[in-house]
């Protein structure tokens, strides 16, 4: 792990890593942005729908769910990760993704939950979003398809 740029934030380079952070703790999401600096200034996701403002920013939950069973955690991470690596091709190359620590305050439009109360943790640094699509494809016949926008 290495500090980012003037953030001072950690930046995690490998699946491994990031699996070693989700070990000892839980209650954290992953949030796809431009960065805590800018979203901790603003509190809040907006609907890209309807544009209604939503009372916290939307994330994606990181602790293990039970039925993972035993399976290993770095794959749970991989996926995690892989669900949302086609943001910044939607939404330009400064959207990057981060770990974060926070409350639930209630849930967004696609279900995702809306946290507030944001403490950022990490960066996770490109090396693991392309681990999580070697990781992912690795497993697909295994899985079956998993439909993606390139």
């Amino acid at each position: 792990m290495e500090k980012a740029g003037q953030d001072g934030l950690p930046v995690l380079h490998s699946l491994e890593e990031l699996a070693e952070l989700l070990e000892r703790h839980d209650g954290l999401y992953l949030r796809w942005s431009k960065g805590p600096g800018v979203d901790i200034a603003r509190t809040s996701s907006k609907d890209e729908l309807t544009g209604i403002a939503m009372p916290g920013l939307s994330a994606n939950p990181l602790d293990v769910e039970r039925w993972w069973d035993d399976r290993p955690l770095v794959l749970w991470a991989a996926r995690r990760v892989y669900d949302y690596e086609h943001i910044p091709r939607e939404k330009g190359p400064q959207v990057r993704p981060w770990v974060l620590k926070g409350a639930e305050a209630g849930r967004g439009p696609d279900n995702e939950p809306l946290v507030v109360d944001v403490e950022p943790l990490c960066w996770l640094g490109d090396e693991v979003i392309e681990a999580s699509r070697t990781e992912v494809a690795r497993h697909r016949e295994e899985w079956g398809p998993l439909k993606r926008g390139r």
